[in-house]
């Protein structure tokens, strides 16, 4: 059966027709040049969303992450600190040091799920001889689908700023917090010098992503981009569907929260581990004691369900969107109900995220094992 609900990731959603017949109202001029309405009409909409002076659309998100980060990078030596499991860092093909020529410190979270102020002050590199002081701070906000406390952002945002070093949000999911806490784009803004939104997870555009800063400092990005082959001519169709979609799609977030929230209660009463609290579209599931994931995609995806499935992993990371049903959760449960049966799994007793929530998930820091769960994060 074909595939028809793609839950590997939210950067699966499919462009609608109606995405198709909006490109076609699009201005059609040249972004290099700065010369496309549609563009511009992107760029301040999400720069005034953001709390902040100029915006610069970009292919991806790693572009505008590495945009945003070279941005504050001036010359060696320099580092930037980041979690762990961060994508600037883990994901990013070593972009840091490829663009920026500067170091990394990867801080593991002691609470398992997000970096504190305490654990950022006890890393951040100082001007000695020996060391690369640290100059940005680069923080991941949703990180494994996890909502960093607005609070926790604002303690490390005074911090940074009181030693002079540059705050950078990775922001890829940013949308996915703000639906679900109630906190504004513009108040997770203030806390920052620069911030790149992915527009194709689960804001559900074709292509792009967003980096927002003030004037000066997009204005260089826009000449660092053209250097590293990301200038684009004609954008304004991908732009004016960008933003339709931010419009339209990213307002519905909860409802996709529900369902993913009500699919993970499905899955761990069954007896199935849920291994980081379910706060947005993201799910770690370990389904042990099934040899393997692949016992629950290969029956999933013949009902046209696609999971990720390592060969011998037992982690698997479900990723819902706007295009993912009620009724794709109920065919999820009704297959895994049946997997546990024949597998006689007998369910854990208590509240199994209240568990979580109270004790440091070993895997919830590890990005050896979580890595194991899917090829690439993204």
């Amino acid at each position: 059966m074909p595939v028809v609900y793609d839950l590997t990731s939210d950067t699966a959603t499919q462009p609608t027709d109606d995405m198709f017949d909006l490109m076609k109202t699009a201005s059609r001029g040249d972004d290099v040049f700065s010369q496309d309405e549609s563009v511009h009409e992107l760029e301040k909409y999400m720069a005034d969303l953001l709390g902040h002076e100029a915006a610069l659309f970009g292919t991806s998100g790693t572009m505008t992450n590495q945009l945003g980060l070279r941005c504050w990078l001036l010359h060696p030596p320099q580092s930037v600190l980041c979690d762990s499991r961060a994508h600037v860092h883990v994901y990013e093909c070593g972009g840091i040091a490829y663009h920026s020529q500067a170091a990394v410190t990867p801080v593991v979270a002691s609470n398992g799920l997000y970096l504190t102020k305490e654990d950022v002050e006890a890393h951040i590199s100082t001007d000695t001889l020996c060391g690369a002081p640290t100059k940005v701070i680069s923080l991941e906000n949703t990180l494994n689908g996890t909502i960093m406390p607005i609070e926790e952002i604002a303690r490390i945002s005074k911090l940074a700023r009181s030693r002079g070093i540059k705050m950078h949000l990775d922001g890829a999911r940013l949308f996915e917090a703000s639906q679900a806490t109630g906190v504004s784009m513009k108040e997770y803004g203030q806390h920052f010098d620069s911030v790149s939104v992915c527009l194709s997870k689960g804001a559900g555009a074709p292509i792009g992503s967003i980096l927002i800063s003030d004037t000066t400092t997009i204005q260089h990005s826009r000449h660092l981009r053209k250097l590293m082959g990301g200038g684009w001519r004609q954008a304004g169709p991908l732009a004016k569907v960008a933003l339709h979609c931010i419009q339209t799609i990213v307002p519905t977030m909860p409802q996709t929260h529900k369902l993913t929230r009500r699919l993970a209660d499905g899955l761990t009463d069954l007896g199935f581990r849920l291994l980081i609290p379910c706060h947005t579209n993201m799910l770690f599931m370990d389904f042990k004691p099934l040899p393997s994931v692949a016992v629950l995609a290969e029956p999933l995806l013949a009902q046209g369900i696609k999971i990720s499935s390592t060969p011998g992993a037992t982690i698997c990371r479900i990723v819902l969107h706007y295009q993912v049903t009620a009724e794709a959760v109920d065919c999820f449960l009704r297959v895994a109900t049946d997997i546990a049966g024949k597998y006689k799994i007998v369910p854990a007793l208590g509240d199994e995220d209240s568990a979580i929530c109270s004790r440091s998930s070993s895997v919830a820091s590890s990005v050896t094992d979580l890595s194991a769960a899917y090829p690439s994060v993204q």
